[in-house]
């Protein structure tokens, strides 16, 4: 197994002190979307798609309050898409993609892969057709699904990984890799667990999501998160007590098994940077 670590959405919010914890209260901080290919046993796998070539070439599809106050790029070449075929790779040979929910900054390049099964926890494909609250109309966009993607949807069946539920996204294939319901930042919102994916002698790769936003989170030794992405993530929660209950039993993941566990988010840059050197 080969895993290509991608940035596929820069993300330029104000408030750099705030939320990298460095530079000025005015500076534009430094975001990522950071999405994982796999060169698996059975084809290509993406794990999160960022912003898609539609969000590139009509920004008013990721609504004016996304645009106004997370400043996204919209760089063409960050897109899934041209980085896999940048990689020698067609975007019909992309036979899979895990999302761990789909917010717009995480399912906008779905519709680039229109081939892809794409797998997704059951609540959290429900919470994104029907968008039940007013929140929920704003992170989740019609435009994003309106190719109809080849929806794989998953339940609990009684698995377990390391203490949390889990559920295999491709049964028969050799490549083990998990969804992890973490709920609380959306209604079905997941992990990513990969057989395989650790660097630094850590068996496991957990992908995370949006269910912490700061590297020092997840940190044994001195746990913190800066104020504005703590502030960013009670702002956008849909269940404040689930979600800091999983982000604790993250917190405990890392403790006791980080030799065999590495985590990683959705967007801090310093983590994607590790992999990227």
């Amino acid at each position: 197994m080969k895993i290509h670590h991608l940035n596929c959405g820069s993300m330029c919010p104000l408030g750099k002190r705030l939320i990298n914890g460095h530079g000025g209260l005015l500076e534009a901080a430094d975001m990522c979307c950071h999405c994982l290919l796999i060169e698996g046993a059975d084809g290509l796998v993406l794990v999160e798609t960022g912003l898609g070539t539609g969000d590139v070439r009509n920004p008013g599809q990721l609504g004016a309050a996304f645009n106004l106050v997370v400043q996204p790029k919209l760089l063409m070449e960050e897109t899934a898409l041209h980085q896999v075929q940048a990689l020698g790779f067609k975007a019909a040979d992309v036979r899979h993609i895990v999302v761990t929910h789909l917010d717009l900054d995480h399912a906008g390049g779905l519709s680039d892969f229109p081939d892809a099964q794409v797998h997704i926890f059951k609540p959290e494909h429900h919470a994104a057709m029907e968008r039940p609250s007013l929140g929920e109309k704003g992170r989740y966009r019609p435009a994003h699904f309106a190719h109809r993607p080849k929806w794989v949807m998953h339940e609990i069946q009684g698995e377990r990984w390391n203490g949390f539920d889990s559920i295999r996204t491709l049964p028969g294939s050799r490549d083990e890799i998990l969804l992890v319901p973490l709920i609380g930042h959306t209604r079905g919102h997941c992990g990513v667990a990969i057989n395989g994916g650790g660097k630094n002698g850590a068996r496991w790769l957990l992908h995370c999501g949006d269910a912490y936003f700061y590297r020092d989170e997840v940190n044994p030794a001195h746990p913190y998160c800066t104020p504005g992405l703590s502030l960013f993530q009670n702002l956008v929660q849909v269940d404040g007590q689930q979600r800091k209950a999983n982000q604790a039993r993250l917190l405990e993941l890392a403790r006791s098994k980080g030799e065999e566990v590495e985590l990683i988010c959705a967007h801090d840059p310093v983590e994607l940077a590790r992999y990227t050197g």
